[in-house]
């Protein structure tokens, strides 16, 4: 059986975790999450990063420091999880949707302002499969109507838009750790901001809302409760995971990238039939080799070749149920606008297996019976 997705194990891994336990520090914030905190923050060249329990847990203190009250308006597409959605929704705010762009299958910057009302307070731009959004546009667009930029960089580790790390180029970025991340951990994510107050006031959201931080680094004699928070330290032990994926991160990019670039190929031809469209990287954008999808031209073709895959013992599935179409989206969210784009992705995007322990033999499997399949349309 081809899966899907396998999980990142190190033989440092074990060594690391062991660490832990004879550090009888096991709880958040000991060695493991301070050294993966300045190694992810060297990566990014960002002020300050933060280790927390999930990219959801990231979005939810990105929520909390935007500081909205109900009713208040958030922009992101609907092609995402419903994490980005989510985390404005716990704060009272209605997340607003618009439709994605053909290409990139990013918010199309070109309808965002159309949707911005005197409501709006945040833009979420999705980085999917690790390909940037329109930066520029977008911040300009923040910029004149005075609104956060939120970047959900759950896939997006090791991507760059004009040479810059995503995640690092709004007010604060969101990351994924999850073990379907080219950089994972099980379960973790990383909260990143460029912003001196926002870091501050994040350090106490993330800590429960105390100023616990300060305590131990003997800024005051007592910690107490101080603003709005919630447990979104991670435990040293997904820490210490990380770090040992993190000590591997250049072999693990350089094995996805391959791994992208023979699918890239292999499917080029079929392309140029017009029976599959292969993934859009703009000039601007790099690659990080998050995901490698197929676009089919209709929902019929798609179902067939992933039930075609699955009898052959290959794991492909599709992706995000839009949002908006979602019952919860139907409830706490608003859809002004058509959502075409949006919707035709949903039913005709396919995910291939992509992941570090992949071997050539597997690849070649999933390659063969795709183009076989293909050749019979």
């Amino acid at each position: 059986m081809v899966k899907f997705n396998v999980p990142v194990f190190t033989p440092k891994s074990l060594e690391y975790v062991a660490d832990v336990f004879a550090s009888k520090h096991v709880s958040g914030d000991g060695k493991y999450t301070k050294l993966c905190n300045e190694k992810l923050k060297q990566k990014l060249g960002c002020k300050e990063a933060m280790l927390v329990h999930s990219g959801t847990a990231a979005l939810e203190m990105a929520a909390i420091l935007a500081d909205l009250k109900a009713g208040d308006e958030v922009i992101m597409p609907s092609f995402t999880f419903c994490s980005t959605a989510n985390a404005f929704v716990l704060q009272g705010a209605v997340p607003v949707f618009v439709d994605i762009r053909p290409d990139t299958l990013n918010l199309d910057e070109q309808k965002i302002e159309a949707a911005i009302t005197p409501k709006t307070k945040a833009i979420v731009p999705v980085h999917y499969a690790g390909v940037a959004c329109e930066m520029d546009t977008i911040r300009q667009i923040a910029e004149k109507h005075r609104l956060l930029v939120i970047e959900d960089a759950a896939q997006a580790y090791d991507a760059f838009y004009k040479g810059k790390p995503l995640g690092t180029l709004g007010d604060i970025g969101c990351f994924s750790f999850h073990e379907t991340k080219n950089i994972m951990a099980g379960e973790g994510g990383l909260f990143v901001t460029n912003n001196p107050q926002f870091a501050e006031r994040a350090e106490i959201i993330r800590e429960k809302g105390t100023n616990r931080s300060k305590f131990f680094r003997g800024q005051v004699d007592k910690y107490t409760w101080v603003d709005k928070g919630s447990s979104y330290l991670p435990s040293e032990i997904v820490a210490a995971y990380l770090y040992s994926v993190l000590d591997i991160s250049d072999d693990i990019q350089n094995k996805r990238r391959r791994i992208w670039q023979r699918y890239n190929d292999a499917f080029a031809e079929a392309e140029k039939q017009g029976k599959i469209r292969r993934p859009i990287i703009p000039a601007e954008c790099s690659n990080n080799a998050h995901m490698f999808y197929l676009l089919f031209n209709d929902l019929a073709n798609r179902t067939e070749f992933i039930a075609y895959l699955k009898e052959n013992d290959v794991a492909a599935p599709f992706h995000y149920i839009p949002l908006h179409s979602a019952p919860a989206g139907k409830q706490f969210c608003r859809t002004p606008y058509d959502m075409s784009v949006t919707d035709k992705v949903s039913e005709t995007l396919v995910r291939l297996p992509l992941y570090y322990d992949l071997t050539a033999d597997e690849q070649n499997k999933v390659i063969e019976l795709s183009l076989n399949f293909l050749e019979r349309k």
